[in-house]
């Protein structure tokens, strides 16, 4: 069983978002790690881009976190060696997350999972950026809120004053070796922060972890979800059957009509730039298929078919900083693609 996440092609032509799309699925593509959500397969229909990715039924951090769920020091403390096994292979990859936070953090009966990667880190982002966020996640797993109050609204001005004259609070009730490994993560300067893996293994509180145990999911978490509940609010899924015009579960009927009226009068053409952007979309789309292309990088094997060609392509770009190029096809009207 898998996940699966569609994404409506003209919406996100509209929205000026395809670009962005074909990112994610370049930079999944060429990713595989334990703590990862990974991309298993990707294709397009009329309609719609499909990705498949591991299915992960526990709930993500943000809902257990809601349910006033408390987490031990024992459960943090393996979260932590977790994530930062996950975000040292990002770093390996030359990949900067940035949106590491207890929403993006999915549970199975085991362990957390990263979702949803991104390239570049922007203007004035490094990796650093990725392992304050884990020192931020570690905190509110802890505690219950985060260790600065600061919302979208939050005026920059204001934010800045924060870190110029508030200290972090830390519980009088937790160890001090994480009190120590928290403070080192959530290190004002990027150049004096924690910001790798081994900087982590060196923080003398991890320094009894094994961490090979750790990276097979052989250690006994301290909190696994209910297997006997939706570990998730149910109103989203609920909004994708009654709000979305055009729902997943109607799709064979609706193309199927829509096909029957091609060539008649009842069709309604759209207009050219939005066709032509639909046909780039289509054109440039790359299928991927994980069980496939580890049978062709499988010892003996010979054959590199066009869609092995596409996402041995994509990985080089990705590895050589240059994956931008892949995305540089336009449409006449600047349609990004």
């Amino acid at each position: 069983m898998y996940a699966m996440k569609y994404m409506n092609k003209q919406q996100c032509i509209e929205r000026d978002e395809v670009r962005n799309v074909f990112r994610e699925l370049q930079v999944m593509q060429g990713l595989e790690h334990p703590f990862l959500v990974n991309l298993w397969y990707s294709f397009q229909d009329e309609e719609d881009m499909f990705m498949v990715v591991d299915l992960l039924l526990g709930g993500d951090l943000r809902y257990h976190l809601q349910q006033s769920v408390h987490f031990t020091e024992g459960t943090v403390k393996l979260y932590i060696c977790e994530l930062a096994l996950a975000l040292e292979y990002l770093q390996r990859h030359h990949i900067i997350h940035r949106d590491i936070k207890p929403d993006n953090i999915l549970l199975d009966e085991h362990a957390p999972e990263v979702f949803q990667v991104y390239v570049d880190g922007g203007p004035g982002y490094s990796y650093p950026v990725d392992w304050w966020s884990l020192g931020v996640t570690a905190y509110e797993l802890l505690r219950g809120w985060r260790p600065y109050e600061i919302h979208s609204a939050t005026p920059v001005d204001e934010i800045l004053n924060m870190f110029k004259v508030e200290r972090v609070h830390y519980s009088s009730t937790w160890c001090k070796g994480m009190v120590a490994l928290l403070k080192k993560l959530l290190t004002k300067d990027p150049e004096s922060r924690l910001s790798s893996l081994s900087d982590v293994q060196s923080a003398p509180y991890l320094a009894d972890v094994n961490w090979d145990a750790v990276f097979e999911k052989a250690l006994t978490p301290g909190f696994v979800p209910n297997k006997g509940r939706l570990n998730c609010d149910p109103t989203f899924e609920l909004e994708e059957m009654i709000l979305e015009s055009k729902p997943l579960h109607k799709k064979k009927k609706r193309l199927a009509k829509h096909r029957s009226k091609d060539g008649t009068k009842e069709s309604c053409p759209l207009n050219g730039h939005l066709q032509q952007c639909l046909e780039t979309v289509r054109k440039e789309f790359i299928i991927f298929n994980r069980e496939k292309h580890r049978r062709q990088q499988a010892p003996g094997s010979q054959t590199l078919d066009a869609e092995s060609r596409a996402v041995s392509q994509t990985q080089s770009k990705l590895q050589d900083g240059c994956n931008n190029n892949t995305l540089a096809h336009t449409c006449s009207r600047g349609c990004s693609s």
